[in-house]
């Protein structure tokens, strides 16, 4: 009798994982990204980050460094030098003027689809590296409506590694650590942390893989790394 009740109880356990197995499906990014593929924007325009760190190089860093992985996923982007000209020559460099207003001026003298903003939540260093929490949201500049999103928290691990040295030798590897640190570009972690950002982005008109994407299983839009 018990061992019926217990057979009975194995199915019931059985069943449940089953169903919670099978009617889990996996995103993909037609279905993530559906506004992008709707939208099908070619030309970008990349405003400056909003930095809301404490860093206050981080702006400029993240900057330089998010124009090349949106050029390699097909996307064809306004050239961020020219494109800082003018913003400041118009008194709009700072992106949180545009964050919810209007983006209808940017596809009139731009020629714009959409601009890229990106949030700097974090960027300090955190033991013998950099840690980083950054935000992405592309807007479309015919709706004004966010096309695209993802967050990034990495942490770019630049300690030596010790193995067993003891004494000097420890002293050593420690010393080359701190060092490590500090003469690493904090914008090696910015470029990581784009990519991490873009890589699933959803590919552009220059991309052999345009509208081809669409069944790929999408990746977690917020998503925690660390990487050496």
């Amino acid at each position: 009798m018990k061992t019926s009740k217990y057979l009975v109880l194995l199915f019931a356990v059985s069943t449940m994982l089953f169903h919670s197995c099978t009617s889990y499906q996996s995103v993909t990014r037609g279905e993530q990204y559906a506004k992008m593929y709707e939208a099908k924007p070619l030309v970008f325009l990349v405003m400056p980050p909003i930095n809301n760190s404490t860093n206050v190089d981080a702006k400029d860093l993240l900057y330089t460094s998010i124009s090349k992985p949106l050029i390699e996923k097909g996307y064809y982007v306004l050239s961020p030098m020219l494109t800082m000209d003018v913003l400041k020559n118009e008194s709009a460099y700072d992106a949180e003027l545009f964050v919810n207003g209007s983006l209808g001026t940017f596809k009139q003298y731009f020629g714009a689809d959409a601009v890229v903003f990106s949030e700097i939540n974090s960027w300090t260093k955190k033991g013998f590296g950099i840690e980083t929490n950054i935000h992405f949201f592309i807007k479309s500049t015919y709706t004004n409506e966010i096309i695209f999103e993802r967050s990034c928290d990495l942490y770019l691990d630049l300690s030596v590694n010790s193995g067993s040295s003891s004494g000097w030798g420890a002293l050593i590897s420690l010393a080359a650590s701190v060092a490590n640190t500090a003469l690493t570009e904090h914008i090696q972690a910015a470029r990581m942390a784009n990519e991490y950002i873009i890589r699933d982005i959803p590919r552009g008109k220059y991309s052999p893989e345009y509208l081809q994407d669409q069944g790929i299983s999408a990746e977690q839009q917020n998503i925690k790394v660390t990487v050496k």
